[in-house]
């Protein structure tokens, strides 16, 4: 066997792979001797039919197996003996097949990049240093209160936050149009559920009142036939309801886990909770600072196939976000939506294994213990959760890849300059939120799939 690689860019190779004629011809031959033993054909016996027949009937299928397994196993061998770590599966493709001539064939792929990383030595970060105050403690029971309302008829003209029960007609011109009307709809004014302009004109209405509201639909509205249009919606008021807040009491207080009802411990926990919460937001701001910078330090060149899966991952995500059911169809999601994230995503996560390859991290199963309970605390029985974690192998393995990215983003962080800046409880969320959101937990399970 002869093998060549040639160099196409910095992250694809072309391996060319020669297979002497005799090597597959011999192969042929003796897999339509076997065949030929078991060959019914009429006006023969079974395992008499002549050769000459037995090649002309079935010689081009057994040659395309042959030469399919052979290609497979010469492929496997050429990377393995040229030390090639392939980042997905090759194009492979036979120019010379024929009987008599050896085999010639390429195969096209894509290999994971060399990286060298680049310091982000000089990085200015800013780390939010927030504290959870009483006024935002009572703001959260306040949020709690409303999120518990029971609403009321009121005898009096809505106003913002209430409640309206209508029935609906919405026209362009004098036509009425498809999916513009509905009976008995309960809508809260201010919740922006609506196409901007509608809810606010609805301020002041009284039940049994009628209303012609007019509205123009925004040009990026998903209805293209309605996008930018002028449109008139009759509306006949049913009823009008306030919120009815309940009392901060024991009774209000045993449904958040407090059995006792006691008000200090109801405090003490919304107060550790958003402390938590806090403290979350916090080291996500720092993370994706970290991790921004790190992706610019290291412009590496990405494999097309890892972004690929990537991006079909994402795809999957945006199904299930969206409720669109298991049997949707994510082929139908557009690359392009997905494609800037899943390329960020498979370059941080490549440039993340890398720092543990580096830094020779790992994670005992101490380590692994220890943020299980500290994730466990969040919910009502946190024995139960540390041993369910602890006796999942692929829950640990997730616990696993988390722990290994907080120890790659403390190193990196020791090469930055961290700013501490005072914010509130509130900025410094919000401030999480304009980073970056959530983390990525694929970027986690590359790295670790890949140190």
């Amino acid at each position: 066997m002869q093998v060549s690689v040639d160099t196409t860019s910095q992250i694809e190779r072309r391996i060319t792979v020669q297979v002497p004629a005799a090597e597959i011809d011999d192969a042929v031959a003796t897999r339509l001797k076997d065949a030929a033993k078991n060959v019914r054909l009429d006006g023969f016996r079974q395992g008499k039919v002549p050769m000459s027949v037995i090649r002309q009937r079935y010689g081009r299928g057994v040659r395309d197996e042959v030469v399919g397994e052979v290609m497979r196993e010469r492929y496997v061998k050429a990377i393995t003996d040229e030390s090639l770590n392939p980042a997905g599966n090759p194009q492979i493709e036979a120019h010379v097949n024929e009987a008599g001539k050896d085999l010639e064939f390429t195969a096209t792929l894509e290999i994971y990049p060399e990286v060298e990383l680049a310091s982000i030595e000089g990085t200015e970060v800013e780390r939010p240093v927030a504290q959870v105050t009483d006024a935002d403690v009572d703001e959260m029971i306040e949020t709690l209160r409303k999120q518990n309302a029971a609403w009321e008829e009121v005898e009096r003209a809505a106003e913002d936050g209430d409640q309206v029960n209508i029935d609906f007609q919405g026209y362009l011109g004098d036509e009425p149009f498809e999916g513009g009307s509905a009976e008995g709809h309960d809508l809260v004014i201010g919740s922006g559920s609506f196409i901007p302009g509608f809810e606010e004109q609805l301020i002041g209405a009284k039940a049994g009142e009628d209303k012609e509201i007019k509205v123009t639909f925004p040009e990026d509205y998903q209805a293209e036939q309605l996008a930018g249009q002028e449109a008139t919606f009759k509306v006949k008021v049913n009823g009008v309801k306030a919120q009815a807040l309940p009392e901060i009491d024991a009774a209000f207080v045993e449904k958040f886990g407090v059995e006792d009802g006691d008000l200090a411990k109801f405090r003490d926990e919304i107060t550790k909770n958003m402390t938590r919460e806090a403290a979350q937001a916090v080291d996500n701001r720092v993370k994706q600072q970290v991790l921004e910078a790190l992706k610019q330090a290291n412009d590496i060149p990405v494999p097309q196939a890892l972004v690929q899966q990537e991006t079909d991952g994402l795809k999957r995500q945006a199904a299930q976000q969206f409720g669109l059911g298991e049997d949707f169809d994510v082929s139908q999601l557009p690359d392009e939506l997905f494609a800037e994230q899943a390329k960020s995503r498979v370059q941080i996560g490549l440039l993340l294994a890398e720092v543990i390859k580096v830094n020779e991290l790992d994670v005992s199963d101490d380590e692994i213990k220890a943020k299980v309970e500290e994730l466990a605390q969040q919910y009502q029985e946190p024995q139960q959760v540390v041993e369910y974690y602890m006796g999942n192998d692929q829950m640990k393995d997730q616990v696993k890849s988390a722990v290994l990215e907080e120890k790659a983003v403390d190193v990196l962080l020791a090469q930055a300059s961290v700013k501490d800046v005072e914010m509130s409880y509130q900025e410094a969320l919000a401030a999480a939120q304009q980073q970056g959101g959530e983390a990525d937990d694929e970027e986690a399970d590359e790295a670790d799939a890949q140190a």
